[in-house]
């Protein structure tokens, strides 16, 4: 584009093809690229320099990642671009254990920028970080203000579940058990809601109502129930759906329930484009179908959406191998059935740029050395795309995951991130419990990974009984 763009639009085109190679790794290119740009002002040279920043920030040059830092304060106090370059110094002091240098960046971001799009998961890792120190006072003051300041985030259930704990510790238990009932009731089937309900169970009955005000800040989930109306099955483009499904044309026919769905009002119309990509096996595009109708399912009980979201949500495809393999393994199934749906959605044929296949996301040499184990003879790689197989490999490596580190919170980030960044982490100090190293996961991939995975089981659980 640089060779047919004018030179009004150049620049716009140099900063975007910088950031493109920075962001692919390719440094050098980038900082090229930036540096025969000529001078510029506002916000593309705050641009310019968060690219020269991340590319040192991206090469471990810390004192010029630094110095540039510094040149964003100077020159451009008020930009976004500042903004974000001290969300990657607070993350970089974070990676490198600094915790006091973190906060101070992270508290930087969000006094400079407290109506920003960062301004509440900088303030919340500065209050975790607080606790992690083992200033429990202060921390617990900030998990309020968090509450107070940003009530509708999405760290607000992080921050009533850890204030909860901490008056559990400070033997304050009626303001623990209000807090917990909060998360237990407005975000009903977040990760941080079941434990919310397994630390009730152990505080004493009370008949006492307790009311936090600061409570009544968290603004209620909106009005969402859904009724489970019946498909209009005399619509000719319901008809039509149907025909061009049984002729494997899936995209056609998603298409013609799409504009039914113009045509006649209810909520059939998600639940009836899922169940067509279930029967034709691809229950990830059934999922998402879901997930885009009902976002926010999560906050949401059970009884509260028809049954047809929740199955197509939560789908149980290739059942009788996940029992088997999970079983043998002294595996929960529907622990590893929560990991195959955050891995591949169910899809067979999924590959990832890391060349990880199948339904529980296996890399080749990974596949080679299990297949070895389990004395699976003339293995080769085109083997993780058959579900069987892959299931098989799968559940036997995770075993070794949970048999090396205990728990299923070390495991299943262990699964994700790898078992020496596992060891990494905990050696970083003392946990209270496997949950608060989890939130403690300095790689929010993996942090989000192993909450939803152990939400995800409860929910399947909820849905279908015992296993």
């Amino acid at each position: 584009m640089l060779n047919q763009v004018g030179s009004t639009e150049r620049l716009d085109v140099q900063l975007a093809l910088a950031t493109a190679l920075q962001r692919s790794g390719r440094g050098k290119e980038a900082t090229q690229v930036v540096n025969s740009m000529p001078e510029t002002t506002g916000e593309m040279s705050a641009q310019r320099l968060w690219i020269l920043g991340e590319i040192a920030r991206g090469s471990d040059d810390e004192n010029e990642f630094l110095r540039v830092l510094g040149q964003l304060r100077e020159s451009a106090p008020t930009s976004p671009w500042l903004e974000q370059s001290l969300l990657s110094a607070g993350n970089m002091y974070l990676l490198h254990r600094d915790y006091d240098k973190a906060v101070d960046a992270y508290r930087e971001l969000q006094q400079r920028f407290p109506t920003g799009s960062r301004a509440s998961y900088a303030h919340w890792k500065a209050a975790w970080l607080t606790l992690r120190k083992g200033d429990n006072a202060e921390a617990a003051r900030q998990f309020e203000e968090q509450i107070t300041f940003y009530p509708a985030s999405s760290e607000i259930p992080a921050a009533l579940y850890w204030r909860a704990r901490l008056a559990e510790e400070e033997n304050d238990l009626t303001k623990a058990r209000a807090f917990y009932q909060k998360i237990s009731d407005r975000f009903r089937n977040y990760y941080y809601a079941e434990l919310a309900r397994g630390r009730i169970k152990t505080l004493k009955p009370s008949d006492d109502p307790a009311h936090c005000d600061i409570l009544d800040r968290v603004p209620p989930l909106p009005a969402t129930r859904i009724e489970d109306d019946e498909v209009p099955a005399d619509n000719l483009r319901v008809q039509k759906a149907q025909l061009l499904a049984n002729g494997a044309l899936i995209d056609a026919a998603s298409r013609e329930l799409q504009a039914a769905a113009l045509e006649e009002k209810g909520s059939w119309a998600a639940p009836e484009t899922a169940r067509i990509f279930q029967d034709s096996g691809h229950y990830d595009r059934a999922i998402e179908v879901i997930k885009h109708t009902v976002p926010n399912y999560f906050a949401m009980d059970v009884p509260e959406l028809p049954r047809s979201y929740w199955e197509a949500l939560f789908p149980k495809p290739y059942w009788t191998d996940l029992k088997k393999f999970s079983t043998l393994n002294a595996l929960d199934p529907y622990l590893v059935a929560s990991l195959v749906r955050q891995e591949s959605e169910f899809n067979p044929n999924a590959v990832s740029n890391k060349n990880a296949a199948g339904l529980m996301q296996l890399l080749p040499t990974t596949g080679k050395k299990v297949a070895k184990e389990v004395k699976l003879r003339h293995f080769n790689q085109s083997q993780l795309l058959t579900p069987g197989v892959n299931l098989q490999l799968g559940t036997r490596y995770f075993r070794s995951m949970v048999d090396k580190f205990g728990a299923f919170e070390y495991a299943l980030a262990a699964y994700n991130a790898g078992s020496d960044r596992v060891q990494d982490w905990l050696s970083q100090g003392k946990f209270r419990d496997p949950q608060e190293f989890v939130e403690s996961i300095p790689f929010t991939e993996t942090r989000e990974y192993v909450q939803a995975i152990l939400r995800n089981s409860n929910v399947y659980r909820q849905l279908y009984g015992a296993p």
